[in-house]
């Protein structure tokens, strides 16, 4: 009987240690993060995890040069595309990839590679590479302790993703084709019942196409709205910018009006500043 209470006494104290180290909670020592962004017509996303430098060398410990890199910590770094875009000037389909790097000391090689359910770099396989390119790093003026990924100088049409960590940045150029879609689509929409005649307008303006167009649709929509400061803003700007300054200036100044009895104080001031370039007052 003593044998079987010692047994059983054991048993219970296993499994409340068992239970124990079951409900226990850690914070992973590399802190993971998703980066959605939009990008043209689409997204891009990031999902990777961010390592600490903690005092080790980036390029002996933690990414060493000439090695397959993670580009991060724990699993593969996954990078998606919901539109295609171009990376350094090289086509990528939409689609999901594991984001590799093979770091070195002034340059870096940037990795797409289809098996985006990887541990690491452990079972990275060139042979499933869908594209590989060169870029150049920069160095940067203070050290930034945990790995990050960025997105920055974001346009329409154009975006450069930041590999950050240490003391350096490492870019890489994106491009994305907006145009021929935006076109495309204001053709269509010009064919139905409800003609987008302000942002088609404002598009062409600012992407350099036919101002005589862009005036004719801003007038449109103007007409459609004669108490709106920002159409006759946006016309201002077409007008100015076709050499009219007087037209600009008389524009300007019947949107400030329409602006004041709105008690708008941004399209006073933008309307304002139109005036001021068409030399009125």
């Amino acid at each position: 009987m003593k044998k079987i209470s010692i047994l059983f006494t054991a048993v219970i104290c296993s499994l409340i240690t068992l239970n124990a180290d079951a409900q226990l909670r850690m914070p992973q020592s590399s802190s993971s993060q998703t980066l959605i962004q939009e990008f043209g017509m689409g997204k891009v996303t990031v999902k990777y995890s961010r390592p600490n430098i903690k005092g080790r060398s980036i390029s002996a410990d933690l990414a060493p040069y000439g090695e397959v890199w993670r580009t991060g910590a724990n699993d593969a770094t996954v990078i998606s595309f919901s539109d295609a875009v171009t990376l350094e000037g090289n086509a990528v389909a939409a689609g999901e990839y594991a984001l590799f790097t093979i770091p070195g000391k002034d340059e870096w090689t940037i990795i797409l590679n289809k098996e985006t359910k990887q541990w690491g770099a452990y079972s990275y396989k060139q042979s499933e590479d869908v594209l590989r390119f060169k870029v150049k790093t920069a160095k940067l003026k203070e050290k930034v302790e945990t790995f990050t990924i960025t997105f920055n100088d974001v346009t329409t049409s154009t975006a450069r993703l930041d590999l950050i960590w240490g003391n350096i940045r490492v870019p890489v150029n994106m491009t994305t084709d907006v145009d021929s879609k935006v076109m495309a689509g204001i053709d269509e929409a010009m064919k139905g019942e409800k003609k987008p005649y302000y942002p088609a307008a404002v598009y062409y303006f600012e992407n350099g196409k036919d101002l005589t167009k862009a005036l004719e649709w801003i007038s449109i929509a103007e007409a459609g709205d004669q108490k709106a400061p920002w159409f006759k803003y946006q016309k201002a700007r077409i007008q100015l910018k076709m050499g009219d300054k007087a037209g600009a200036a008389q524009t300007a100044k019947a949107g400030i009006e329409a602006a004041k009895a709105m008690n708008n104080a941004e399209y006073i001031r933008l309307n304002g500043k139109i005036l001021a370039d068409a030399g009125g007052r």
